[in-house]
């Protein structure tokens, strides 16, 4: 189980969200959280192939995706730092989902992210 959902039902069992709110929230990182191929490839750095190919090696090996890219030579590790700095930058948390899909507000999240780190 991923830390969102452990999060999210705790939120559930608190009585804080409902279920439906976890899952929206995940559809919405899902939707906004780029996965670094798709973000090379919508560059022109990477073909849908190559992806295809780093993925395949990914699942076999448990290497990293941009690791595998650069030792291949698809792509360059200054492309790959630029794209993870994107990532980073860019990435919806899940605490930050729920409040923008106004489940909950800021300062709730805070109080309950702070009980449930304990």
């Amino acid at each position: 189980m991923t830390k969102q959902m452990l999060f999210g039902r705790y939120l559930v069992e608190k009585g804080v969200i409902a279920m439906e709110a976890v899952i929206n929230a995940r559809l919405l990182q899902r939707r906004r959280n780029r996965q670094i191929g798709d973000l090379a490839m919508a560059r022109g750095w990477l073909t849908e192939h190559a992806v295809m190919r780093i993925l395949i090696i990914q699942e076999e090996t448990g290497e990293m995706f941009g690791e595998i890219g650069v030792r291949l030579k698809y792509i360059s590790q200054e492309r790959i730092d630029e794209l993870l700095g994107y990532q980073r930058e860019a990435y919806l948390l899940f605490g930050e989902a729920l409040v923008e899909l106004n489940v909950i507000t800021v300062d709730v999240l805070k109080q309950h992210l702070q009980e449930f780190r304990g």
